[in-house]
Protein backbone atom coordinates (compact mmCIF):
# COMPACT_ATOMS: atom_id res chain seq x y z
CA UNK A 1 0.00 0.00 0.00
CA UNK A 2 1.64 3.29 -0.96
CA UNK A 3 1.27 6.02 1.95
CA UNK A 4 1.93 9.55 1.71
CA UNK A 5 2.46 11.79 4.55
CA UNK A 6 -1.15 13.74 5.69
CA UNK A 7 -0.56 17.37 5.82
CA UNK A 8 -2.76 18.91 8.04
CA UNK A 9 -1.70 22.87 7.46
CA UNK A 10 -2.15 21.83 3.45
CA UNK A 11 -5.34 19.90 3.89
CA UNK A 12 -7.31 22.61 6.03
CA UNK A 13 -6.13 25.37 3.45
CA UNK A 14 -7.08 23.17 0.51
CA UNK A 15 -10.61 23.01 2.44
CA UNK A 16 -10.97 26.90 3.15
CA UNK A 17 -9.82 27.44 -0.28
CA UNK A 18 -13.18 25.70 -1.77
CA UNK A 19 -15.16 26.81 0.68
CA UNK A 20 -14.22 30.77 0.03
CA UNK A 21 -15.19 29.50 -3.80
CA UNK A 22 -18.68 28.61 -1.98
CA UNK A 23 -19.30 31.82 -0.17
CA UNK A 24 -17.15 30.07 3.21
CA UNK A 25 -20.17 27.61 3.41
CA UNK A 26 -20.91 24.45 2.00
CA UNK A 27 -22.16 20.65 2.85
CA UNK A 28 -19.10 18.97 4.20
CA UNK A 29 -20.20 15.97 2.11
CA UNK A 30 -19.52 18.30 -0.98
CA UNK A 31 -16.45 19.33 1.07
CA UNK A 32 -14.70 16.06 1.58
CA UNK A 33 -15.90 14.68 -1.92
CA UNK A 34 -14.40 17.42 -3.93
CA UNK A 35 -11.06 17.19 -1.63
CA UNK A 36 -11.03 13.59 -2.96
CA UNK A 37 -11.54 14.37 -6.39
CA UNK A 38 -8.56 16.99 -5.97
CA UNK A 39 -5.87 14.80 -4.17
CA UNK A 40 -7.11 12.38 -7.02
CA UNK A 41 -6.06 14.17 -9.62
CA UNK A 42 -3.02 15.34 -8.38
CA UNK A 43 -1.80 11.86 -7.90
CA UNK A 44 -2.90 11.14 -11.52
CA UNK A 45 -1.13 14.07 -12.78
CA UNK A 46 1.71 13.96 -11.15
CA UNK A 47 2.00 11.19 -8.90
CA UNK A 48 1.47 13.55 -5.12
CA UNK A 49 -1.59 13.84 -3.99
CA UNK A 50 -2.47 17.40 -2.39
CA UNK A 51 -2.96 16.28 1.38
CA UNK A 52 -1.41 12.79 1.29
CA UNK A 53 -4.44 11.40 3.17
CA UNK A 54 -5.59 7.55 3.56
CA UNK A 55 -7.94 7.21 0.89
CA UNK A 56 -10.94 5.03 2.33
CA UNK A 57 -13.71 3.59 0.72
CA UNK A 58 -17.16 3.65 2.63
CA UNK A 59 -20.89 3.18 2.01
CA UNK A 60 -21.22 7.13 0.61
CA UNK A 61 -17.95 6.89 -1.86
CA UNK A 62 -14.62 7.03 -1.41
CA UNK A 63 -13.29 9.91 0.97
CA UNK A 64 -9.92 11.17 2.90
CA UNK A 65 -10.02 9.28 5.97
CA UNK A 66 -8.44 12.00 8.17
CA UNK A 67 -10.03 14.80 6.75
CA UNK A 68 -13.30 13.00 7.64
CA UNK A 69 -12.16 12.72 11.18
CA UNK A 70 -11.17 16.18 10.97
CA UNK A 71 -14.32 17.56 9.84
CA UNK A 72 -16.48 14.89 12.72
CA UNK A 73 -13.90 15.59 15.41
CA UNK A 74 -13.33 11.73 15.80
CA UNK A 75 -9.60 12.56 16.02
CA UNK A 76 -6.95 9.63 16.15
CA UNK A 77 -3.97 9.67 18.65
CA UNK A 78 -1.33 12.24 17.98
CA UNK A 79 -4.10 14.38 16.26
CA UNK A 80 -5.60 17.26 17.88
CA UNK A 81 -7.63 19.34 15.28
CA UNK A 82 -6.09 22.36 16.05
CA UNK A 83 -5.02 23.53 12.94
CA UNK A 84 -7.77 22.34 10.93
CA UNK A 85 -10.37 24.37 13.11
CA UNK A 86 -8.46 27.80 12.38
CA UNK A 87 -9.68 27.07 8.97
CA UNK A 88 -12.89 24.89 9.05
CA UNK A 89 -15.55 25.20 11.40
CA UNK A 90 -16.98 22.02 13.43
CA UNK A 91 -20.50 21.08 11.32
CA UNK A 92 -23.82 22.53 12.08
CA UNK A 93 -26.82 21.21 9.83
CA UNK A 94 -24.45 19.07 7.86
CA UNK A 95 -22.51 22.02 6.63
CA UNK A 96 -19.16 23.85 7.73
CA UNK A 97 -17.59 27.37 6.75
CA UNK A 98 -14.40 28.36 6.54
CA UNK A 99 -12.90 30.08 9.36
CA UNK A 100 -10.96 33.33 7.81
CA UNK A 101 -12.91 35.74 5.01
CA UNK A 102 -9.30 35.88 3.59
CA UNK A 103 -7.42 32.27 3.88
CA UNK A 104 -3.98 31.88 3.57
CA UNK A 105 -2.77 29.27 0.75
CA UNK A 106 0.56 29.37 1.22
CA UNK A 107 1.16 25.55 1.40
CA UNK A 108 -0.72 25.18 -1.94
CA UNK A 109 1.20 25.40 -4.90
CA UNK A 110 0.41 27.04 -7.94
CA UNK A 111 -0.98 24.01 -9.64
CA UNK A 112 -2.34 22.33 -6.62
CA UNK A 113 -4.88 25.77 -7.00
CA UNK A 114 -4.96 24.98 -10.18
CA UNK A 115 -6.14 21.81 -9.49
CA UNK A 116 -8.64 22.61 -6.82
CA UNK A 117 -10.40 24.95 -9.05
CA UNK A 118 -10.61 22.39 -12.06
CA UNK A 119 -12.28 20.01 -9.46
CA UNK A 120 -14.45 22.96 -8.22
CA UNK A 121 -15.76 23.98 -11.53
CA UNK A 122 -16.33 20.64 -12.97
CA UNK A 123 -18.12 19.12 -9.72
CA UNK A 124 -18.86 22.17 -7.32
CA UNK A 125 -22.07 22.98 -8.15
CA UNK A 126 -23.86 18.79 -8.00
CA UNK A 127 -25.76 18.21 -4.87
CA UNK A 128 -23.74 16.82 -2.68
CA UNK A 129 -25.86 13.40 -2.39
CA UNK A 130 -25.38 13.34 -6.91
CA UNK A 131 -21.68 14.36 -6.09
CA UNK A 132 -21.87 11.36 -3.63
CA UNK A 133 -23.24 8.95 -6.05
CA UNK A 134 -21.01 9.82 -8.87
CA UNK A 135 -17.88 8.94 -6.74
CA UNK A 136 -19.34 5.41 -6.31
CA UNK A 137 -18.97 5.03 -10.25
CA UNK A 138 -14.82 5.77 -9.42
CA UNK A 139 -13.60 2.19 -10.17
CA UNK A 140 -11.28 2.13 -6.68
CA UNK A 141 -14.70 2.07 -4.67
CA UNK A 142 -15.68 -1.25 -3.48
CA UNK A 143 -18.54 -1.30 -1.25
CA UNK A 144 -17.44 -1.76 2.33
CA UNK A 145 -20.64 -2.95 3.38
CA UNK A 146 -21.36 -0.61 6.48
CA UNK A 147 -17.84 -0.25 7.71
CA UNK A 148 -14.42 0.68 5.57
CA UNK A 149 -12.32 -0.56 2.99
CA UNK A 150 -8.50 1.61 2.19
CA UNK A 151 -7.95 2.10 -0.79
CA UNK A 152 -3.96 2.18 -2.73
CA UNK A 153 -3.35 4.97 -4.56
CA UNK A 154 -1.34 2.44 -6.46
CA UNK A 155 -5.06 0.81 -7.60
CA UNK A 156 -5.93 4.78 -8.94
CA UNK A 157 -2.44 4.84 -10.82
CA UNK A 158 -3.23 1.17 -12.49
CA UNK A 159 -6.84 2.27 -13.54
CA UNK A 160 -5.34 5.38 -15.05
CA UNK A 161 -2.86 3.49 -17.01
CA UNK A 162 0.27 3.83 -14.71
CA UNK A 163 2.87 1.31 -15.63
CA UNK A 164 4.20 -0.81 -13.02
CA UNK A 165 7.34 0.77 -12.84
CA UNK A 166 5.60 4.28 -13.02
CA UNK A 167 3.45 3.18 -9.45
CA UNK A 168 6.80 1.41 -7.92
CA UNK A 169 8.87 5.13 -8.70
CA UNK A 170 5.76 6.76 -7.00
CA UNK A 171 5.86 4.72 -4.05
CA UNK A 172 9.51 5.00 -3.48
CA UNK A 173 8.70 8.72 -3.54
CA UNK A 174 6.04 8.60 -0.94
CA UNK A 175 7.98 6.32 1.23
CA UNK A 176 11.24 9.11 0.61
CA UNK A 177 8.27 11.98 1.92
CA UNK A 178 7.26 9.90 4.62
CA UNK A 179 10.94 9.69 6.40
CA UNK A 180 11.92 12.89 5.55
CA UNK A 181 8.62 13.90 7.47
CA UNK A 182 10.37 11.40 10.32
CA UNK A 183 13.49 13.34 10.19
CA UNK A 184 12.05 16.64 10.57
CA UNK A 185 10.31 15.91 13.13
CA UNK A 186 12.92 14.58 15.41
CA UNK A 187 14.73 18.09 15.40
Amino acid sequence: MIRFPFREKKAAQAAAYLLKKHSNEMYYLSLIKLLYLADRQALINRGLPITGDRLVSMDKGPVLSTVLDLLTMELEPGLDGQTWREYVSEPARWKVKGQKSEPEAGELSEYEIGILDGIDAEFGSMDRFALSRLLHDLPEWEDPHGSSRPIDPAEILRHAGKSPEEIAEIADRADQLAFMRKLLALK
